[in-house]
């Protein structure tokens, strides 16, 4: 009986990082005419999904929620607050804390980035249970990572 070949672990298709990176940039191809229908860029996106959720987050509690530093979502708060989006505010309790409050266009925008969700759902074909173990797996795989460094 023949050996099982064994696949070897440099090979690109047998990469596990490689596949998310593909996918990755796969979601972003996908993403991007819809996101340009709203005029927000992918980041500037998930600003508004984690807003929509809880507005009035601290800008320390909305990069930790997206895995962002100061440095790359200051910048693109003051973006959305220039286009009228949001509005930063000082803390009255805690000066040294700002938070992020929508403006009545941003949690307008929400609304039409309904169609966001919906078209994924669309392009993926199969049932809702599948997207969730997916979802469930990367979430995982995330933590899993995260623990080891």
């Amino acid at each position: 009986m023949p050996m099982a070949k064994t696949a070897d672990p440099l090979q690109l298709d047998s990469m596990l990082c490689f596949a998310v990176y593909a996918a990755g940039h796969a979601f972003t191809r996908f993403y991007k005419p819809r996101l340009d229908a709203l005029g927000l860029t992918y980041p500037q996106y998930l600003v508004f999904l984690v807003l929509w959720e809880a507005d009035g987050l601290t800008v320390k509690a909305l990069g930790d929620k997206l895995f962002l530093d100061s440095g790359t979502i200051t910048p693109l708060l003051k973006r959305l607050e220039a286009r009228g989006l949001v509005r930063r505010q000082r803390d009255e309790e805690d000066e040294r804390q700002v938070r992020i409050f929508l403006t009545e266009e941003g949690r307008g925008l929400r609304a039409k980035a309904l169609a966001v969700p919906l078209a994924v759902g669309q392009a993926l074909g199969g049932e809702p249970e599948d997207a969730a173990t997916l979802r469930q797996s990367l979430h995982l795989l995330r933590q899993r990572l995260d623990a080891s460094n």
